[in-house]
């Protein structure tokens, strides 16, 4: 018996495919950090906003239009982990041409830390090589957001 054969066919299939659930255009369309903002308050359920840090993604395609949010990890009260790798995969999956970081501060404070700014910026150098870029991050609180956009951080 041959032990390569036998190895070489357990070897798995990898699949990529992504399934819209409605037409293009009756989806939102993001062309500011308010509007980003509307779109993450609307899908994000409200009773973990003040207690558990979230990390989310908008995908967008090349007209802004959302494609759909990835939740990309759910940590503590005051943190979560975010991998690169997950986020990257489920945009190029679903073909997004950029996309909106965005996670929650359950303490209310709308200042971003120093571990916030420095995902930011790994996130959008990884984004520049992969040609999928990071148009926004948004810190959301209760109360408001913030935006590394409109604050000149991307």
């Amino acid at each position: 018996m041959d032990t390569n054969n036998t190895v070489l066919s357990h070897v798995a299939e990898i699949t990529l495919s992504y399934r819209p659930n409605s037409k293009m255009s009756d989806k939102p369309q993001v062309v500011s950090s308010q509007g980003a903002a509307k779109v993450l308050r609307a899908n994000w359920d409200a009773s973990k906003l003040e207690f558990i840090e979230e990390f989310k993604v908008i995908l967008l395609n090349r007209a802004n239009r959302v494609l759909g949010i990835v939740n990309a990890s759910s940590g503590g009260t005051c943190g979560t982990v975010v991998d690169l790798k997950v986020i990257f995969a489920a945009a190029m999956k679903a073909s997004a041409s950029c996309m909106i970081l965005a996670h929650n501060h359950p303490s209310g404070t709308l200042r971003p830390s120093e571990q916030d700014t420095q995902l930011t910026e790994r996130m959008a150098k990884a984004g520049k090589l992969l040609d999928l870029p990071v148009m926004d991050h948004i810190i959301l609180t209760a109360e408001g957001y913030y935006s590394f956009a409109d604050m000149g951080g991307l």
